[in-house]
């Protein structure tokens, strides 16, 4: 019998916190493993017996091994080693699944989404520590950054991920396929208590039925409690997804923010992306009053020059102030940016604390009509202060004893309004 080969994994001078494993499938001689390894020494014996022990679980009984190992750790070898098993057909329907890292809370349909990480989901490298960098949510990508020969090794090595590595409370979002190939990745995605489903390139509802209608399928599967919840971001990225924006926005309960696309966007409108953004004005407008509409977040789209600072601020303050919550990030260090021009300024934090003390005192009174000064003060307005209240904690732009009586707090007599 002529034997078969399949690889996976990245190799070279170059390359850390990674392995490349090709397996080799023979007819005799049991499983041999073939390894060079920088920490050898210290876990060579590790990495050898995780290997022997994946042989054992998918049944195979004659084998060769060669790993070239970068540092990866236990879940990226886990991986690499089952995506070459699997292009074997060696995998029996199976999956070798690392233990879980604690147990995440759940999130939130109202939490922060100020910022958004792009992460490559085959590259191990770009995303084991990127929850140091505190961005709300970290998006472990299978779509446009991953090539479509390594759609495999990213499917597997994110589910991995998930389960394994430490989020650090950031929001755990995977941005599947473009459908029908993103369909796939739920089979995979969905057991592992994943926060969020971004979705590409939405242009009508009946995409986002079919997500709903696969994850629904995939959660009866799994025997999975409906409890914890799982949300969706369909992402607009064409002039058909923008005239359905509304319809998109509204299509699942399960939708909690809707996110916009520019550089497929301009594309498809046969335009270039400019700084200015008059091409994209309209598009980024429509999508807001669609999410607001529908009661979901309003996400911008990314700032693709990662050494423009400046020119990052200024489009999160013009983002800020078109009504939208968050913004997209290709790399960490545009996260703080973000989350610096997001955050409030002096005036409105002070505004806020006193609308927020006149509707706490009026609470405390029983009153369901509340003054500040001689201004009513609307419900929605409360909640947008308390918003603002919330991200200035966040941000460490409050004193902890800034709850007090505010002296031209009134409560009006009546019911609620």
């Amino acid at each position: 019998m002529q034997a078969k080969s399949a690889a996976a994994g990245q190799r070279g001078k170059s390359v850390r916190s990674d392995c490349w494993v090709n397996l080799i499938s023979e007819s005799s001689g049991g499983v041999r493993i073939d390894l060079q390894s920088k920490v050898d020494v210290l876990y060579g014996g590790s990495i050898r017996a995780l290997i022997q022990d994946m042989a054992r679980f998918f049944q195979i009984e004659h084998a060769r091994f060669e790993v070239e190992d970068s540092g990866a750790v236990p879940f990226v070898i886990m991986a690499r080693v089952e995506t070459t098993v699997r292009r074997l057909g060696l995998d029996g329907g199976r999956q070798y699944l690392p233990d879980w890292n604690g147990s995440p809370p759940a999130s939130r349909r109202d939490r922060f989404r100020r910022s958004r990480l792009y992460l490559p989901g085959d590259q191990p490298k770009l995303f084991l520590n990127a929850a140091i960098h505190g961005a709300d949510g970290l998006i472990l990508d299978l779509e446009d950054s991953v090539a479509p020969e390594c759609k495999l090794d990213a499917r597997i090595l994110v589910r991995n991920a998930l389960r394994a590595m430490d989020f650090m409370g950031a929001e755990r979002m995977v941005r599947i396929n473009q459908l029908p190939l993103g369909l796939e990745d739920l089979d995979m995605l969905i057991p592992q208590q994943v926060d969020m489903i971004l979705v590409p390139k939405v242009e009508s509802p009946a995409q986002l039925f079919e997500v709903e209608r696969k994850l629904e399928e995939v959660l009866a599967r799994e025997k999975m409690s409906t409890e914890r919840p799982i949300f969706l971001m369909p992402i607009i990225e064409s002039a058909q997804g923008v005239i359905n924006a509304p319809l998109i926005a509204s299509a699942s309960e399960r939708i909690a923010a809707l996110a916009i696309g520019l550089e497929d966007y301009t594309a498809d409108i046969g335009t270039r992306r400019t700084a200015e953004g008059r091409e994209s004005f309209f598009a980024r407008s429509m999508l807001v009053n669609a999410a607001r509409a529908a009661g979901v977040q309003a996400i911008d789209t990314v700032f693709s020059d990662v050494d423009d600072m400046e020119g990052l601020r200024e489009s999160v303050l013009e983002a800020r102030g078109m009504g939208f919550d968050g913004k997209g990030c290709i790399h960490p260090r545009q996260v703080a940016v973000i989350h610096r021009a997001m955050a409030p300024a002096p005036a409105e934090i002070e505004k806020a604390q006193r609308i927020v003390n006149a509707f706490e005192a009026a609470e405390k009174q029983g009153r369901g009509v509340v003054s500040l000064g001689s201004k009513m003060i609307d419900p929605p307005v409360v909640k947008r202060a308390l918003r603002t209240i919330d991200i200035a904690e966040k941000e460490g732009l409050l004193p902890q004893n800034w709850r007090s009586a505010a002296d031209d707090v009134q409560t009006a007599p009546g019911g609620d309004q």
